[in-house]
C-alpha cells in the first residue's frame, strides 16, 4: 500500500470537493480500504476461472420490432418541455 495517499487527488478524480476536515477524516478510512484490497492479492486463485459475474448471465436481446407508441398529444402532456415537435430535457453534460 502506498503510504503517501493523496486524498485530494482521489477527490478530484471522483469530482468531490473536500474540506480540510473531511480530507483528514477520510484519509485513514481510504487507507484501511486500500489495505484490505491489497490483502486480497495474497489469496491463491490459481484454480479459479476468471469471470465477469458471480453467476451466469443470460442477456437475450429482444427483437427490434415496432410497437404501440404514444401519440404526440399524449407525449406533450407528460414531457417536461416540448418544442418544435421534440422533447426537451435538461442538460446533463458539463461543457
Amino acid at each position: 500500500m502506498s503510504d503517501n495517499l493523496d486524498i485530494s487527488h482521489v477527490a478530484r478524480l471522483a469530482r468531490l470537493k473536500l474540506s480540510e476536515e473531511e480530507a483528514a477524516e477520510f484519509t485513514p478510512q481510504l487507507q484501511t480500504i486500500i489495505s484490505h484490497i491489497d490483502s486480497l492479492s495474497e489469496l491463491d486463485v490459481s484454480g479459479v476461472e476468471p469471470s465477469a459475474h458471480s453467476s451466469p448471465v443470460f442477456a437475450i436481446p429482444r427483437l427490434d420490432e415496432p410497437g404501440v407508441s404514444l401519440s404526440q398529444e399524449s407525449l406533450e402532456q407528460i414531457a417536461p418541455a416540448f418544442t418544435q415537435e421534440q422533447v426537451r430535457v435538461p442538460r446533463v453534460v458539463e461543457s
